[in-house]
């Protein structure tokens, strides 16, 4: 009988060893459970991300840091670190170290993640509205660089392509200003109509230019003087408009405009006098090259910086037989400039006032043989014993020693 109990107890024993094991399995189960469900949840309060666009835009770094954090970390087979995430770690402001010893990775065996801050504090949407909304009112305020100067250029080429009207009676209304200072201002043209408002004799340049009751055909010296207009982008390349030559004695003997070979952007009327009537029907430029070709051949050319009228023409002329005002040394030194304008030299030496607002090339080639005309005996005199200097120096050179 005490055998028989005792294997009754024993199966008794047995049997509540397994209940409580059953019980102590399925608590353990449930404990697993209830913390994996409640792992995320945790992970959500820590790190929630911004739910409005503006919280987005304004927090984009801590939103960067949030997830560098709850990506795994790479590890190596050793099980250490890579460098390339101890930087991004570093970067996103983590507090830990870098990362683990290889003592620490052995015993765990786990893979440890790099924790996140706090919870991020994000400013209010209206907060961060207000911060974007001026910037977007500056950006609108304030156009770049490259806009202001495509609007500037666009000005300038509308502006240049405006015909300039001549000035008419009904524009000078006033009557109590001087008609000098009208010509200094606005050009021979509105000084002329107040001199004539007013009964004034015409202060009249032509007759300290031009000789009166002269020869008014070819003579042994011309001068030379051309007008141009701007082609091209903004009117920077120049192409000839206009060509006028005078004689010795001032009378003009060729004065032709010329039709433009491109489209003009810049007429350039406040310095050049060219209008679009002006050359609409004008001359041929082959037309015009070879008449002023034929007249200057053999002839003496006077002119003001004439390379520049010789270049727009395509023509070439002997050096000995070109005289320019510009270059000649005792006129520079009364201007006190190495390259004098037309201007200088007609207030200077001539004490006649040209080219006051729109210039004309029948005026400038007269202002230029005036002056060469007033000089004319010293400066061949000069050429000749320039000459003579050359050529004895030459014969020195060939005599045998």
């Amino acid at each position: 009988m005490s055998k028989a109990k005792e294997k009754k107890a024993h199966s008794d024993a047995k049997a509540t060893a397994k209940d409580k094991r059953k019980k102590f399995w399925i608590k353990h189960n449930l404990k697993k459970k209830f913390e994996k469900t409640a792992a995320p949840q945790k992970h959500q309060e820590k790190a929630a991300p911004p739910q409005e666009a503006q919280q987005i835009s304004a927090n984009w770094k801590s939103l960067q840091q949030i997830l560098k954090s709850s990506q795994p970390e790479k590890r190596h087979q050793n099980g250490l670190v890579t460098k390339e995430n101890q930087e991004n770690a570093f970067k996103g402001g983590s507090t830990n170290s870098s990362a683990p010893s290889q003592g620490d990775s052995g015993r765990t065996g786990q893979q440890k993640r790099v924790p996140a801050g706090g919870k991020p504090k994000l400013p209010a949407a209206s907060e961060s509205q207000q911060s974007a909304a001026p910037k977007r009112e500056r950006d609108k305020e304030s156009p770049t660089s490259e806009q202001a100067a495509k609007k500037k250029k666009k000005k300038s080429s509308n502006i240049s392509l405006v015909e300039e009207r001549k000035p008419t009676e009904a524009d000078l209304w006033f009557d109590d200003v001087d008609p000098d200072d009208i010509e200094e201002t606005m050009g021979a043209e509105a000084a002329e109509i107040m001199r004539k408002k007013h009964g004034i004799r015409s202060k009249d340049t032509e007759s300290s230019l031009v000789k009166e009751k002269a020869f008014d055909g070819l003579t042994r010296v011309v001068a030379i003087d051309c007008e141009m207009v701007g082609v091209g982008p903004s009117g920077e390349d120049s192409i000839l408009a206009r060509v006028s030559l005078v004689n010795m004695f001032g009378k003009c003997i060729y004065d032709k405009y010329v039709k433009a070979t491109e489209e003009v952007t810049d007429y350039r009327t406040a310095v050049s006098g060219i209008r679009p009537e002006d050359i609409k029907d004008g001359e041929d430029i082959r037309t015009v090259q070879r008449e002023v070709a034929d007249i200057l051949q053999g002839r003496i050319v006077v002119g003001h910086a004439i390379h520049n009228d010789l270049k727009i023409l395509l023509l070439d002329h002997p050096k000995k037989m070109i005289r320019d005002t510009q270059k000649y040394k005792p006129f520079r030194r009364i201007a006190k400039s190495g390259r004098p304008s037309l201007k200088v030299l007609c207030k200077e030496v001539l004490n006649v006032k040209v080219q006051q607002g729109e210039h004309s090339s029948v005026q400038d080639a007269q202002a230029t043989m005036r002056l060469y005309t007033l000089v004319k005996k010293q400066w061949e005199s000069e050429i000749k014993a320039g000459k003579k200097n050359k050529d004895s120096k030459e014969k020195k050179k060939r005599k045998p020693r």
